[in-house]
């Protein structure tokens, strides 16, 4: 989990453009990671860790879809 608090960190330190905030995405790894905690969850397969693990992937999705939304406002529109 602490790898992906760390992903996001480093590249909003880095002081991306809007552009780059709009488009964004986690590795490969926390994306396959997240695919299977939901695969795990979706079979009832999950570990009360392993779900508090989701939880944090969630929240880090919903905290950079509002960042994407609001960097976009900053982006020229035609």
């Amino acid at each position: 989990m602490e790898r992906a608090y760390q992903e996001i960190i480093n590249f909003i330190a880095a002081g991306p453009s809007p552009q780059r905030l709009t488009t964004f995405q986690s590795s490969a790894e926390g994306q396959a990671r997240v695919a299977q905690l939901i695969h795990r969850e979706k079979s009832g397969d999950l570990s009360q860790e392993e779900k508090e693990e989701l939880d944090h992937y969630l929240q880090i999705e919903h905290l950079m879809r509002m960042v994407k939304a609001q960097a976009y406002r900053h982006l020229p529109h035609e």
